[in-house]
């Protein structure tokens, strides 16, 4: 009967010990649980997603669980981001987003640049801007954002000249001055559908976002008969609902994606046709 009476007080011991450390273990990931932010981050897969992913880590250690969401076009992002399926989303420059803005009523902030994707120009045919033929067929996005910055570049290149005393990261085809090669600019496609339309050689030439070049395995440095340089103004940004650029998460966001270990991870990973930026 003491036998029975010891065993039986040994267990009932041993569960009241196992309870309360349990109760402990649930105390302390409700403590851990309480002391994490998650923070949902659209983003286009090459190289956004690519460089959030490598963020990730860096932002564990500062009690943020980094959710990524991969888009494969630059409307639905914003969307989302309005639709309050986003905390943040990260794929777009200024001109773009001061565009959206104008166009949907969106109430966007900049929180803040992280990386410029110099834009460049692929042919089949030509390998630089100098070979293109009287009446070249140029293929271009269709996103108005974007052709002060093609038009640009075409211009620094000498195919084109625009305009005296024009903004020229608003400036259209409307602003073009001299054409000289009566160039023929083709502004119907989606920017995610140029890659395609260049492997199909379509045109004798088509400028393609570098994001878009890379996700479809193409060297912006490498394969392009030109390119922007790093002065670039059209850095890529976190962009967030208006007031949420002060939260501390979104901070420490912006913080880890300019921090060193990030900044080096850029120019490792995309060998200057990703550069980035710190403003």
């Amino acid at each position: 009967m003491k036998k029975f009476l010891s065993l039986f007080l040994s267990l009932t011991v041993a569960l009241v010990l196992a309870a309360c450390g349990t109760a402990n273990d649930e105390s302390n990931a409700g403590e851990e649980a309480a002391d994490t932010t998650e923070l949902v981050v659209g983003a286009s897969n090459v190289p956004h997603a690519e460089i959030l992913e490598e963020a990730k880590p860096l932002l564990a250690e500062k009690g943020i669980d980094l959710k990524i969401e991969t888009f494969q076009d630059y409307i639905l992002p914003n969307q989302a981001l309005e639709a309050g399926d986003l905390d943040a989303n990260y794929f777009q420059h200024i001109p773009y987003l001061e565009l959206q803005i104008e166009e949907h009523g969106y109430d966007f902030a900049n929180a803040g640049g992280i990386h410029i994707e110099p834009m460049g120009v692929y042919s089949k045919k030509y390998k630089s801007l100098d070979e293109l033929p009287e009446g070249a067929h140029v293929i271009m996005s269709s996103s108005v954002a974007e052709h002060g910055r093609i038009l640009s570049l075409l211009e620094k290149e000498g195919v084109i000249t625009l305009k005296e005393g024009i903004d020229k990261v608003k400036a259209t085809m409307e602003d073009i001055a001299e054409n000289p090669k009566n160039i023929h600019f083709d502004t119907e496609y989606e920017a995610s559908l140029l890659p395609q339309i260049f492997n199909n050689n379509e045109g004798d030439a088509v400028v393609i976002n570098s994001n878009y070049a890379m996700d479809s395995g193409l060297n912006p440095l490498e394969d392009s008969i030109a390119i922007e340089g790093s002065e670039s103004p059209y850095a890529n940004l976190i962009v967030v609902n208006k007031g949420d650029e002060n939260s501390e998460a979104i901070k420490t966001l912006v913080e880890v994606l300019r921090s060193k270990e990030i900044q080096d991870f850029i120019l490792e990973e995309y060998k200057g046709a990703v550069v980035p930026v710190s403003e």
